[in-house]
């Protein structure tokens, strides 16, 4: 008799880095339960043209602050990737109720059901949004898995996504311990690389942005990137490695938004790029930890070079 496959969840399976982790399960003949918001809309129609999805996925219609429709998605699974996560794509008017809430209830409902449903290990995608917002850190003292964001700094300077992701990952973090789950933290950074899905996501739309808009002026500020695909291995690995604990930072490189520019004009030069900079800040995390673990990542013009023939792909650039 064939052995049973083995089942995992996926939460924001139709979302940019959720439908790469289901991609990559599904290639390594995982059973995947993908939650999306609503199974029939176009926007999760790539999810079925994936490899090996007409037998191996199935969508759960799930809203995150539903618990009960959190749990059904996640009974029956030994593992779960807890990948959802509100992203603005502009500033809301309310980030309370519109990202906020959203993100820690959404975590406390996904852990408390793996809780209930005995999964073995639950993988939290967290953000370098938790970790990088904090004034208290040495200036020049690169940033590892002992840096939290400072919840009242995000506050009074109004980075609402970067509290959201620090109030949800200090929920996961205290669910998890006090009811003895299994559960890794990933941190990645700023995510580029080829789209799954048609429409643009936040993260990819600043590099959208910076080809398209000729902006007159831009603040030379660190960007620190990462590939879709290398996140998506980080969070199988925190998953399969027995020995992954804790939190890991999940970064590849540190650049000043100039030098982005001028790496992409290289292999790009008709775009509309930014005309001139001004001088932004410095800054540096480290992945080493995730490294250890066995983690690599791939060149960065790879990844500029797959994210911009996918954006034409996907009619989003000319």
């Amino acid at each position: 008799m064939a052995l049973e496959k083995e089942r995992v969840c996926v939460t924001g399976a139709g979302g940019y880095l959720g439908s790469w982790v289901v991609k990559f399960l599904l290639s390594k003949d995982y059973f995947v339960h993908g939650t999306v918001r609503e199974p029939s809309d176009e926007k999760n129609v790539h999810l079925s043209k994936l490899e090996k999805a007409s037998e191996n996925l199935k969508l759960f219609k799930a809203d995150l602050l539903d618990y009960n429709s959190v749990l059904s998605a996640i009974v029956g699974c030994t593992g779960v990737f807890h990948v959802a996560s509100p992203v603005p794509s502009t500033t809301v008017p309310n980030p309370e109720v519109e990202l906020i809430e959203p993100a820690v209830k959404g975590t406390f409902n996904v852990m408390k059901a793996c809780h209930e449903a005995k999964v073995k290990r639950v993988v939290v995608v967290s953000s370098l949004a938790a970790v990088v917002m904090n004034p208290n850190w040495p200036e020049g003292q690169v940033m590892d898995e002992t840096c939290w964001s400072d919840k009242e700094f995000c506050r009074t300077t109004k980075n609402w996504y970067c509290l959201s992701k620090t109030e949800a990952e200090s929920e996961a973090l205290e669910y998890g311990k006090t009811y003895g789950l299994d559960f890794v933290i990933v941190c990645p950074s700023h995510i580029l690389g080829p789209l799954l899905q048609s429409t643009v996501n936040a993260s990819s739309s600043f590099l959208v942005n910076l080809l398209k808009e000729g902006y007159e002026s831009m603040e030379n500020q660190p960007r620190v990137i990462v590939d879709v695909r290398d996140v998506a291995e980080a969070v199988l690995l925190a998953y399969e490695k027995p020995e992954a604990e804790g939190r890991y930072l999940c970064t590849a490189y540190t650049m000043g938004i100039r030098d982005l520019v001028d790496k992409t004009k290289s292999l790009y030069p008709n775009y509309n790029y930014p005309k001139s900079f001004t001088e932004g800040g410095q800054f540096m995390a480290s992945s080493e930890k995730l490294q250890r673990l066995g983690w690599s990542y791939r060149p960065l013009e790879e990844t500029l070079i797959d994210s911009i023939e996918s954006y034409r792909k996907a009619g989003i650039l000319n």
